[in-house]
Protein backbone atom coordinates (compact mmCIF):
# COMPACT_ATOMS: atom_id res chain seq x y z
CA UNK A 1 0.00 0.00 0.00
CA UNK A 2 0.88 3.52 -0.84
CA UNK A 3 1.37 6.36 1.50
CA UNK A 4 2.06 9.76 1.10
CA UNK A 5 3.73 10.12 4.47
CA UNK A 6 7.28 11.92 5.41
CA UNK A 7 9.31 9.14 7.22
CA UNK A 8 11.86 10.90 9.67
CA UNK A 9 14.30 8.77 11.63
CA UNK A 10 16.32 9.94 14.86
CA UNK A 11 18.62 8.99 17.39
CA UNK A 12 19.87 10.06 20.78
CA UNK A 13 21.56 8.59 24.07
CA UNK A 14 20.29 8.04 27.40
CA UNK A 15 22.34 8.30 30.34
CA UNK A 16 24.25 4.88 30.68
CA UNK A 17 22.36 4.38 33.64
CA UNK A 18 19.80 1.19 34.06
CA UNK A 19 17.37 2.81 37.09
CA UNK A 20 17.01 5.96 34.64
CA UNK A 21 17.10 4.01 31.60
CA UNK A 22 13.43 2.04 33.19
CA UNK A 23 12.39 5.89 34.63
CA UNK A 24 12.42 7.40 31.07
CA UNK A 25 10.61 4.32 29.80
CA UNK A 26 8.21 4.38 32.27
CA UNK A 27 7.61 8.11 31.37
CA UNK A 28 6.81 6.89 28.41
CA UNK A 29 4.86 4.28 28.72
CA UNK A 30 2.54 7.00 30.27
CA UNK A 31 2.89 10.54 28.22
CA UNK A 32 1.39 13.24 29.30
CA UNK A 33 -1.89 13.90 27.28
CA UNK A 34 -0.72 17.26 26.27
CA UNK A 35 2.23 16.32 24.80
CA UNK A 36 0.63 13.27 22.59
CA UNK A 37 -1.93 16.11 21.27
CA UNK A 38 0.86 18.44 20.69
CA UNK A 39 3.05 16.19 18.88
CA UNK A 40 -0.27 15.14 16.80
CA UNK A 41 -1.00 18.46 16.31
CA UNK A 42 2.21 19.62 14.44
CA UNK A 43 1.40 17.19 11.78
CA UNK A 44 3.11 13.47 12.98
CA UNK A 45 0.69 10.69 12.62
CA UNK A 46 3.26 7.82 13.77
CA UNK A 47 5.92 8.18 16.21
CA UNK A 48 7.53 5.08 17.54
CA UNK A 49 10.90 5.05 19.91
CA UNK A 50 13.02 2.04 20.17
CA UNK A 51 15.58 1.63 22.57
CA UNK A 52 19.05 -0.73 22.40
CA UNK A 53 21.09 -0.39 25.63
CA UNK A 54 21.06 3.24 26.39
CA UNK A 55 20.61 4.29 22.18
CA UNK A 56 17.12 5.83 21.46
CA UNK A 57 15.71 5.93 17.67
CA UNK A 58 12.88 7.52 16.69
CA UNK A 59 10.96 7.02 13.29
CA UNK A 60 8.37 9.99 12.90
CA UNK A 61 6.07 9.36 10.19
CA UNK A 62 4.04 12.44 9.20
CA UNK A 63 1.60 14.31 6.70
CA UNK A 64 2.64 15.31 3.11
CA UNK A 65 2.79 19.31 4.58
CA UNK A 66 4.58 18.49 7.87
CA UNK A 67 7.67 20.48 8.08
CA UNK A 68 10.44 20.12 10.47
CA UNK A 69 11.07 23.43 11.32
CA UNK A 70 7.37 24.57 11.70
CA UNK A 71 7.12 21.38 14.63
CA UNK A 72 10.42 22.57 16.17
CA UNK A 73 8.95 26.78 16.22
CA UNK A 74 5.45 25.09 17.94
CA UNK A 75 7.31 23.13 20.66
CA UNK A 76 9.39 25.91 21.61
CA UNK A 77 6.85 27.87 22.05
CA UNK A 78 4.77 25.58 24.02
CA UNK A 79 5.75 25.59 27.65
CA UNK A 80 4.20 21.99 28.17
CA UNK A 81 6.63 20.85 25.52
CA UNK A 82 9.35 22.78 27.30
CA UNK A 83 8.46 21.39 30.84
CA UNK A 84 8.76 17.54 29.04
CA UNK A 85 11.67 18.48 27.17
CA UNK A 86 13.30 19.70 30.14
CA UNK A 87 12.46 16.87 32.64
CA UNK A 88 13.12 14.01 29.76
CA UNK A 89 17.03 15.79 29.39
CA UNK A 90 17.68 14.48 32.98
CA UNK A 91 17.58 11.22 31.37
CA UNK A 92 19.29 11.73 27.62
CA UNK A 93 22.95 12.29 26.70
CA UNK A 94 23.13 14.37 23.88
CA UNK A 95 25.06 12.48 20.98
CA UNK A 96 28.92 13.91 20.60
CA UNK A 97 28.58 15.07 16.80
CA UNK A 98 25.39 16.52 17.54
CA UNK A 99 25.17 20.35 16.52
CA UNK A 100 24.62 22.72 18.81
CA UNK A 101 21.34 22.92 20.63
CA UNK A 102 20.43 19.76 18.90
CA UNK A 103 19.46 17.09 20.98
CA UNK A 104 17.39 13.80 18.40
CA UNK A 105 20.05 13.95 15.74
CA UNK A 106 18.32 13.29 12.05
CA UNK A 107 19.64 10.38 10.68
CA UNK A 108 20.24 9.75 6.62
CA UNK A 109 18.68 6.72 4.96
CA UNK A 110 20.87 4.21 2.82
CA UNK A 111 19.20 1.48 2.28
CA UNK A 112 15.11 0.72 1.59
CA UNK A 113 13.56 -2.72 0.13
Amino acid sequence: METNRKKYCFTLDLKDDPKAIETYKEYHKNIWPEIRRQIKSTGVEVLEIYLVSNRLFMIMETTPQFSLIEKQKKDAADPKVQEWESLMSKYQQVLPFAQPGEKWVLMEQIFSL
